[in-house]
């Protein structure tokens, strides 16, 4: 095989296994949920911190860290992890963590979503 046929072969390859973890059932979004924790992050360092670590925390699909309300979203797999195990992660770095239930109003008075 010539070296423009694999990469053909490879980028074909590519294609269809994206194609086909693109066909999960209800879009993807089966046996997820999200958590909203109140954090005493204080700065962009704390903020950054956060990101970089809990990312890569088992089960996490997405994460909201809003510095200015002081709160941090997680989006999560409830087969791979829980809001316990996410809050522990985030005590584990040193903050004090509080969970926020949905609809209820920060300290801005704006309502979470």
């Amino acid at each position: 095989m010539t070296t423009k046929t694999l990469i053909i072969s490879a980028i074909m390859l590519l294609a269809t296994s994206s194609a086909a973890s693109a066909k999960e059932p209800n879009g993807g979004q089966k046996d997820k949920a999200k958590v909203t924790f109140l954090v005493s992050m204080t700065c962009e360092s704390c903020q950054k911190r956060i990101e970089d670590n809990v990312s890569f925390e088992k089960g996490v699909t997405g994460l909201d860290v809003d510095l200015p309300k002081k709160t941090v979203t997680i989006e999560y797999r409830k087969d791979k992890t829980s809001p316990e195990l996410l809050k522990s992660a985030i005590q584990k770095m040193g903050y004090t963590v509080t969970p926020l239930k949905a609809g209820k109003k920060d300290k801005a008075g704006d309502k979470m979503k």
